[in-house]
């Protein structure tokens, strides 16, 4: 500063105006660094195209105060991007009936940056047809707690133990529909009508871990004090997942209101990692990997429902028949898709006193749906489970992002191609958030396309491909899957999917 002084001179008012300028640019530079620093010298956060990046800070790049205001306002743009994709998700769960219940709430738990979470209901099912408290929900909350600062290095968005706690609650107590009527409203039920009521335009995911009567008090209130037309409001809010059926509360929801979203899941066995996986990388993993259980039956058949709604690219959970990591659904509604066994020998004619009903059920793939992408769900509750114990982020990995054709959305992109073209497809701007070399794979999801013919995919495992659509699939469409993964420990997929309607 001296060396600046004496050259300028202080005493003409023009020079003192130089000087300040100068001194204010300087000022914003220095700032813009502290701003985007981090604790470790070698490295920074900064944005790019909306999405925080993690990158090496070339030693002789220079952050200016114009640079650093144009990452702010990408920094809105990110959180504006990330709410769009975030579902809102409520939990019913019958804690204490089975192992998995708590299995599955550590894995939303390390993931719950990816949902907007905003209910923890603690409900009952046919294998445990009372519930008291919310103790054992509390229990792994609090671990949550415990590991919460080691989250929050490694992403953005994960809601606060307080908050956690703030919409861990009872649902009803007592079983089934016996459970539903006048006088029977629980904080469980006047959540899932607070949620719907809300300003926002996003649909609320009731998940059924167990039964669906606190979601079938909601309906059955909101029926009873609303006007028709109300009522259809409140109604269209709601997406219903329900795996298996597990009281007689869900043949009566799709019965009398068959204009609900109701998706019952029975493919929920088969697509979980072994026994010795969950040992070498999650139980064995800090506060969280404690609350973990072993089996008992099946490991996390509940999983699926928050699953399906896992916005990492692959999927549209609206459009149930795309297929994603939570399984895969038919749009042709299904009759009578009967709960467990147990709910038959509590009341024999639970169900039957509904019939016909429909939902919409799994397609013929059952659990294949669902573990054909078991190295990403893996690997994904692996490393966050690494977070959980991991307080410094370079100590970890991290999903890289995935372009489609310059779109750096999480969307489902469609398209449209003439028969016997040729179409070209490209991941450029896929980046890593750590610098791992990046691998590509380009494929056809058979199942979800109308067209039943095999299609040929050039450099299917670069960055650039390009696809010969068949002379034969006129009017059909063809679901096109990109992913990219890294070479971390453990290897992290990122995914989007192109749909391509085929014209003449």
């Amino acid at each position: 500063m001296a060396k600046l002084k004496n050259k300028i001179g202080t005493n003409h008012p023009s020079h003192k105006r130089k000087i300040i300028t100068m001194l204010c640019t300087l000022t914003i530079g220095v700032l813009g660094i502290v701003m985007v620093s981090f604790s470790h010298s070698k490295n920074t956060f900064h944005q790019e195209d909306g999405y925080l990046i993690r990158t090496k800070l070339d030693k002789h790049a220079k952050i200016t105060g114009e640079k650093n205001l144009k990452q702010s306002n990408e920094s809105v743009n990110l959180l504006q991007e990330k709410a769009k994709y975030k579902p809102r998700v409520i939990n019913t769960t019958d804690l204490g009936a089975d192992p998995d219940d708590k299995q599955s709430l550590v894995r939303q738990l390390v993931s719950a940056n990816e949902f907007d979470i905003e209910g923890l209901i603690v409900s009952t099912g046919c294998w445990r047809k009372t519930q008291s408290n919310t103790d054992m929900l509390d229990q792994i909350v609090n671990a949550y707690a415990e590991v919460y600062d080691n989250l929050t290095v490694h992403a953005e968005g994960f809601p606060s133990p307080e908050y956690l706690k703030s919409i861990s609650i009872m649902g009803q107590l007592g079983y089934g529909m016996s459970d539903v009527g006048l006088g029977k409203d629980s904080p469980g039920s006047e959540l899932i009508i607070n949620a719907a009521d809300k300003d926002d335009p996003r649909p609320v995911w009731v998940m059924g871990w167990g039964g669906m009567n606190t979601a079938a008090q909601a309906i059955w209130k909101v029926r009873e004090t609303r006007s028709p037309e109300a009522f259809n409001t409140f109604l269209s809010k709601l997406r219903l997942f329900d795996i298996l059926g597990q009281d007689d509360s869900g043949a009566w929801i799709a019965k009398n209101f068959p204009q609900v979203f109701y998706i019952r899941a029975t493919g929920v066995y088969g697509w979980a990692p072994s026994d010795e996986y969950l040992d070498n990388h999650i139980q064995n993993h800090g506060p969280l990997g404690a609350e973990y259980p072993d089996r008992q039956w099946a490991t996390e058949g509940d999983s699926p429902a928050f699953m399906h709604v896992y916005p990492n690219g692959l999927n549209d959970p609206e459009q149930i028949d795309q297929g994603g990591w939570g399984g895969r659904f038919s749009f042709a509604k299904q009759e009578g898709i009967r709960s467990m066994s147990e709910v038959k020998k509590i009341k024999e004619d639970a169900e039957l006193l509904f019939d016909p009903y429909y939902m919409y059920g799994n397609t013929p793939e059952k659990a294949k749906a669902i573990k054909k992408w078991s190295n990403g769900y893996n690997n994904d509750f692996a490393a966050r489970m690494d977070w959980s114990i991991t307080s410094k982020y370079k100590d970890a990995n991290h999903h890289p992002k995935a372009v489609l054709n310059g779109d750096k959305s999480l969307k489902v992109l469609i398209s449209s191609a003439k028969a016997g073209s040729t179409i070209a497809l490209n991941a450029k701007g896929s980046i890593d958030p750590d610098g791992d070399e990046l691998s590509y794979n380009w494929s056809f999801y058979d199942e979800p396309s109308s067209y039943d013919g095999s299609i040929i995919i050039q450099d299917s495992e670069s960055p650039s491909a390009k696809v010969l659509i068949p002379s034969d699939a006129v009017g059909k469409n063809i679901h096109l899957i990109l992913e990219v993964h890294d070479n971390g420990t453990p290897n992290l997929y990122a995914y989007r999917r192109l749909i391509v309607e085929v014209q003449p």
